[in-house]
């Protein structure tokens, strides 16, 4: 389906969207809360302005790409000439979870709770993303055989230029800060909700365990990555609960478990609270494994 610079592909076993490729310019198609059940990139190439992600606010100039799992909430406050590209995919079209280790992009460009949800694009970045756009747009105007094939592939160099460049700007970030001295204590933080999440879920754990009070480490999470430490526990919690919920066929209640949450309830609260859907929503239009889980209700 193609309707001027608009193209789109369905899945014809579910009729839903698979693949879309869309131009926008002038009109910001962002300017209230989205949540999808596709990932999102942006690629704004002109204008300025905010973006409102999950519990956080980042201001960017132009000629970025703005990355967004299924159902994060984002908002994007736009200046300036606006132009720019969108690619979302289903996961369903492409497992980011499944194929990670591909394209890099796992916590990289998506699920990196540490750090801002876009890259800045650079001149040779710039010129393998639009050969890549015109390769998408040749192949959904004229669609042959393995024409998912293609289009995934064409995606995995997408995501890759662009995961290797954020890496690239990442590490030299991370030079910069150790020159004015970031507070050894955050690498021992971000140590610590990796290997605890699952069973401590609450700033005074994070600060017992790193002998700081709560409310000097709140301070310093805040000052360092923009949101508070109890934001920063619970999105780690959510970006696990969507991988099991997309990967497993596991039910609420076992995943809620396996988290450190006995009451199954609180905790679909807790997601719905994050997600703005329930799980089992979540799963049944973004999970893998969503045929099981209907088996097995």
């Amino acid at each position: 389906m193609i309707q001027n610079n608009d193209f789109a592909l369905i899945d014809p076993q579910n009729g839903n969207q698979a693949f879309k490729l869309f131009r926008f310019e002038k009109n910001n198609p962002f300017d209230d809360i989205q949540r999808l059940n596709y990932y999102s990139m942006i690629w704004l190439e002109s204008g300025t302005g905010n973006v409102k992600a999950d519990f956080s606010e980042y201001s960017f100039q132009e000629n970025v790409l703005l990355s967004f799992s299924p159902f994060q909430p984002f908002m994007l406050n736009l200046k300036g000439e606006i132009r720019g590209w969108v690619i979302n995919f289903h996961p369903d079209f492409f497992c980011i979870h499944k194929h990670h280790k591909e394209v890099a992009c796992h916590g990289v460009l998506f699920n990196n709770i540490y750090n801002p949800p876009f890259v800045y694009i650079d001149k040779k970045a710039s010129t393998n993303f639009e050969m890549v756009i015109e390769q998408f747009k040749a192949e959904m105007q004229n669609p042959a055989l393995a024409q998912y094939e293609l289009l995934i592939s064409y995606l995995k160099i997408f995501l890759i230029t662009a995961s290797r460049l954020k890496a690239e700007q990442q590490t030299k970030a991370k030079q910069a800060t150790a020159k004015e001295k970031e507070p050894f204590i955050l690498r021992n933080l971000k140590n610590a909700i990796e290997m605890h999440y699952k069973t401590k879920h609450s700033a005074s754990e994070y600060a017992d365990l790193l002998a700081i009070t709560p409310k000097a480490l709140t301070r310093i999470t805040k000052t360092h990555f923009n949101k508070t430490l109890s934001n920063l526990i619970a999105e780690r919690i959510i970006i696990e609960a969507k991988r099991e919920l997309y990967l497993t066929n596991k039910t609420v209640k076992e995943i809620a478990y396996d988290l450190g949450y006995n009451d199954e309830y609180y905790f679909s609260r807790f997601f719905k609270k994050n997600a703005d859907v329930s799980p089992q929503y979540y799963r049944e239009t973004v999970g893998f494994a969503k045929a099981s889980a209907v088996l097995s209700k």
